[in-house]
């Protein structure tokens, strides 16, 4: 069977990632695209000569550590004034987002990766593959501003690459 004919390659069939500009989602597909990890909301240091970005493992005051949620979705904006709406145009170009934000890989035409929720169909893979900060966070209100550079960490930078087949064998043993 041919590509043309074959249904499982129409693009009705694709997810809407793989169909739809970041512009083109709508509010809920928006929402979704978030794995829910917990780096964005981490503490950034801008080297301010070279512009280069360290993360930190400092989390906002209304990130839980335990779970890497927020404790207050809905109102973040107004209990956090420095808390950001991740845009478009951001997803393109802030060096402060994370290699593993699916906002930052749909712009940049990567995809999404195998242990994302909307791939595997669990919030689980995100744990497993090292992406989420919980339990490797401590709130911003148990350290001083001048302190930060105390908690620079390189893993939240970075993009572990953990194998499917690692996370897939795990699960077989259960």
């Amino acid at each position: 069977m041919d590509q043309q004919t074959d249904p499982r390659t129409s693009p009705t069939d694709l997810p809407f990632w793989q169909t739809k500009t970041l512009e083109e989602m709508s509010s809920e597909e928006w929402e979704s695209l978030c794995d829910g990890c917990g780096r964005c909301c981490l503490s950034k240091l801008e080297d301010i000569d070279s512009g280069a970005i360290a993360f930190t493992c400092v989390g906002c005051a209304l990130l839980d550590g335990k779970t890497a949620r927020c404790k207050d979705y809905p109102n973040r904006f107004a209990k956090v004034p420095d808390c950001l709406a991740i845009t478009p145009e951001m997803a393109r170009n802030s060096a402060w987002l994370p290699p593993t934000c699916a906002y930052a890989r749909i712009a940049n035409g990567e995809g999404l990766a195998w242990w994302h929720p909307l791939v595997s169909g669990t919030q689980e893979t995100v744990e497993v593959a090292r992406i989420s900060v919980a339990g490797r966070v401590i709130s911003e209100d148990e350290v001083e501003l001048a302190d930060l550079e105390d908690h620079i960490e390189n893993w939240p930078d970075e993009d572990p690459m953990v194998p499917a087949e690692e996370y897939y064998q795990v699960e077989s043993t259960l």
